[in-house]
């Protein structure tokens, strides 16, 4: 028996030793968080050359302490000496780092140490001319849309062109008040509301949106939808415009209970 389990354990033996002095096809997969296809892999002993497919995979003729180099623009080189596992198991896993290319520092204009008094006085330059500097009033307030404009420009209580109408306080425009009787005016007024609206929500949607959705769970093909139906409302500016993200968190968690029911209520 003994002889027998001898006689084993030297095949095994030189079975091993047979593998080891061949050559042999080894299965590889690279690594790496970046793109890991068509990296060149290159048996630099053997001359063998082959590249990696999609998943990084890759096979290769190689024999014992041949040497594996891999190399492609976006990953720093690496080379691997094939030792007596990966010819045993016929596979090799290699994980490569991604290339970081260093430009060289470059100091552009002054060095700022962060002492705001010290870095003033070294900062070289003349102040920007305003209206100021020469005398011309002006506006300095938020500038306003354009359909702000033409909501002013159309209920003006000044004289403009195609005279105008004397009143107690001043002079009316004849064209503001030809806009109040068409609707233009009150068109105008509808639009800078929707606009202001529209700005709003989409502040609020940025702000308070991940943390709203936390605690008041809604398919993501819904929540813009569910934005607007808040910006609907006709108390969104008032309860909105100008509030504490807590005031404006009670409001939405009204509205989304109105919202749920209408869509439960929409369901077949």
């Amino acid at each position: 028996m003994s002889i027998f389990k001898g006689s084993i354990a030297v095949f095994f033996i030189c079975f091993c030793q047979l593998m080891l002095s061949q050559t042999v096809e080894i299965s590889g997969k690279v690594d790496s968080k970046a793109d890991i296809e068509n990296i060149h892999v290159i048996n630099k002993t053997a001359q063998v050359f082959t590249i990696t497919n999609s998943k990084g995979e890759f096979k290769i003729k190689v024999s014992l302490h041949d040497t594996l180099s891999f190399s492609s623009v976006q990953f720093q080189p690496k080379q691997v000496v094939v030792d007596r596992n990966m010819i045993l198991f016929k596979a090799v896993r290699v994980t490569l780092d991604e290339q970081i290319n260093e430009l060289d520092e470059v100091i552009i204009g002054k060095v700022l140490t962060g002492n705001l008094l010290s870095d003033i006085k070294n900062v070289k330059g003349d102040a920007p001319i305003n209206f100021y500097d020469v005398g011309i009033p002006g506006y300095t307030g938020k500038p306003a849309t354009q359909s702000e404009r033409r909501l002013s420009e159309a209920s003006s209580f000044s004289p403009k062109a195609g005279g105008s109408l004397n009143g107690a306080g001043g002079s009316v425009s004849a064209t503001a008040i030809i806009n109040a009787i068409s609707g233009r005016t009150k068109m105008l007024k509808a639009r800078v509301r929707l606009e202001e609206a529209e700005t709003l929500m989409q502040s609020i949607k940025g702000r308070l949106a991940n943390d709203f959705f936390v605690s008041n769970p809604l398919d993501e093909d819904f929540r813009m939808d569910f934005f607007y139906f808040c910006a609907d409302d006709e108390n969104f500016i008032k309860y909105c415009k100008n509030e504490t993200d807590f005031k404006i968190l009670i409001f939405l968690r009204h509205k989304y209970k109105q919202y749920m029911e209408n869509l439960k209520a929409s369901e077949p």
